[in-house]
C-alpha cells in the first residue's frame, strides 16, 4: 500500500498535477465567493449566505478530490500502458485500493488547507465555523467521494477507455441532488426522493443546520455515515468483481 502511495505521489509532484490541485479550487472559490458577496449585498434577507455557499464549496471539493483520485489514477495506468506490468507483480487489488485511499487523504488535506486559507484571506470567512462537527462530517464526505470514485472505476476497468469520461462526470451526476448549495426542499418532489437516498444530502443539510441553529444534527450524521458505509462496501466489491472479470478477459485489451 505504501509503495502504491509513493508511485502516485511522485507523479503528483509534476507541475501539471500540482497546478490541478490548486487551480480549480481557487477558481471555484473566487467565482462562487464573488457571487455570494453580490447576493449577500442585494438580498439582505438571506442570512449567512456567503458562509453557507463557501462552506458547501469547500465540502464539495473534498468529495471531488476523493472521487477523482480513484478513476483518474486507474486511467493513468491505461495511458502509460502499465496496467499489465502493475498487476503482474504480487500486488493485490485491495492493496492498490488502500494506496489510492491514502493518496486521496493526503491530497484532501492539502486542498482543504489551501481552500480554507484562500477563503479567509479573500472574504474574511472561516469555513470551520461548524467547529468540531467538521470532523465527523468530513469522514462522511471522504467516504462519499470514494464510493463515487469506485463506481466510475468499476465501469472503466471493465469497458476500458471508451468510458473514461466517467472519471470526470460521475460526481456531477449526483451533485444536483446532493443539496450542496441549496436545501433539499428547493428540488421537485421526484428530485427530493433521489436526494434522500444519497449520503451527501444529509451531510450538506447537517452543515447548514449547524450554521443556522448551532446544534449538531445527529440524525443527519448517522444517516449519512450508514448510507456511505453501505455504498462504499457495495462499490468496492463491485470494483473487485469487475476487475477480476476484466482480468479473465485480459488486462492488455484495456491499454
Amino acid at each position: 500500500m505504501w509503495a502504491v502511495f509513493l508511485r502516485y505521489f511522485y507523479v503528483s509532484t509534476q507541475l501539471d498535477q500540482i497546478s490541478d490541485l490548486f487551480y480549480w479550487p481557487a477558481i471555484d472559490i473566487f467565482l462562487w465567493g464573488m457571487t455570494s458577496v453580490w447576493i449577500q449585498q442585494h438580498q439582505a434577507g438571506v442570512p449567512n449566505v456567503l458562509l453557507i455557499i463557501l462552506t458547501g464549496l469547500i465540502f464539495w471539493h473534498m468529495i471531488w478530490r476523493a472521487n477523482y483520485e480513484v478513476p483518474v489514477n486507474l486511467l493513468m495506468e491505461f495511458w502509460n500502458r502499465n496496467l499489465v506490468n502493475l498487476f503482474s507483480t504480487p500486488l493485490k487489488i485491495v492493496e492498490w485500493i488502500g494506496g489510492l485511499m491514502m493518496l486521496g487523504l493526503f491530497k484532501i488535506c492539502i486542498s482543504l488547507t489551501f481552500g480554507s486559507i484562500l477563503v479567509y484571506f479573500l472574504y474574511e470567512t472561516n469555513v470551520f465555523t461548524v467547529g468540531w462537527a467538521f470532523l465527523p462530517f468530513a469522514l462522511c464526505l471522504i467516504l462519499s467521494g470514494w464510493w463515487i470514485g469506485f463506481l466510475s472505476a468499476s465501469i472503466i476497468v471493465y469497458w476500458g477507455q471508451r468510458f473514461q469520461m466517467m472519471a470526470w462526470m460521475m460526481a456531477y451526476v449526483f451533485s444536483p441532488f446532493s443539496a450542496v448549495f441549496y436545501p433539499v426542499d428547493s428540488l421537485p418532489a421526484w428530485g427530493q426522493t433521489i436526494a434522500w437516498c444519497l449520503p451527501m444530502t444529509y451531510t450538506f443539510e447537517g452543515m447548514r443546520s449547524i450554521l443556522t441553529s448551532g446544534t449538531f444534527p445527529e440524525h443527519y450524521f448517522w444517516a449519512s455515515l450508514g448510507l456511505n458505509l453501505v455504498y462504499f462496501l457495495m462499490t468496492t466489491s463491485l470494483f473487485s468483481f469487475m476487475f477480476e472479470k476484466s482480468r479473465m478477459k485480459g488486462l492488455s485489451r484495456l491499454e
